[in-house]
């Protein structure tokens, strides 16, 4: 017999109003967290180590240049973008009320925040999207981000980040990769299947 809704809310709210008390977290010793000569290089090297792309462009209205000389774009049916000055939309966003009506899109163009020149991921913040899932479902993925937006290290990532607040945000790096089924590399089984990241000057 499946347990009611109110009891289960009644152990929630048990659990909820138990003070746990956690040791504090480590003050990390700021001379030893990595440094990069060129943060930029090492990011570009970062994210050809997991299959995304960078491309450097002085505007964001060249992205779509350079993205129609890629067959799974010029060749796309479906395609939502927050920056309309990089990329123009062929789904209306504003008209989408069922996340589950993006599951054929082909590609997604975002925005990111900032980018880590550790490990080559983008920092997207989730009020840039009108609907989360938009970063996942998509086939393929394109990141519009400023080149002077950049740290070196995850520390200085969260650093930026600030406190946590309500709503959603992720750090992407790469195409969605897994190699669980059989030890066979498969690309996009849980997200996007390429990663193009254009970096504005």
């Amino acid at each position: 017999m499946k347990p009611s809704t109110s009891s289960r809310r009644g152990v929630l709210d048990r659990l909820n109003s138990q003070s746990v008390d956690v040791p504090p977290l480590p003050d990390p010793d700021a001379s030893k967290l990595i440094q990069f000569d060129d943060p930029f290089e090492r990011f570009k090297e970062s994210l050809a180590l997991v299959g995304g792309e960078v491309h450097e462009i002085e505007h964001p209205s060249q992205a779509t240049s350079i993205l129609n000389r890629i067959e799974a774009f010029s060749s796309a049916q479906r395609v939502a973008s927050v920056l309309p000055a990089a990329v123009k939309s062929t789904v209306d966003l504003a008209m989408v009320d069922d996340p589950h009506s993006l599951a054929s899109l082909d590609w997604m163009v975002a925005s990111g925040e900032f980018m880590i020149a550790e490990n080559g991921a983008i920092w997207v913040d989730g009020s840039t999207l009108p609907h989360r899932v938009l970063i996942f479902i998509a086939q393929f993925l394109a990141i519009v981000v400023p080149r002077d937006a950049i740290v070196h290290n995850m520390h200085e990532a969260y650093d930026r980040i600030g406190a946590p607040k309500p709503g959603f945000g992720v750090f992407v790096s790469g195409p969605s990769k897994t190699a669980d089924i059989e030890q066979s590399l498969v690309l996009g089984a849980h997200g996007c299947r390429k990663l193009q990241v254009f970096v504005t000057s």
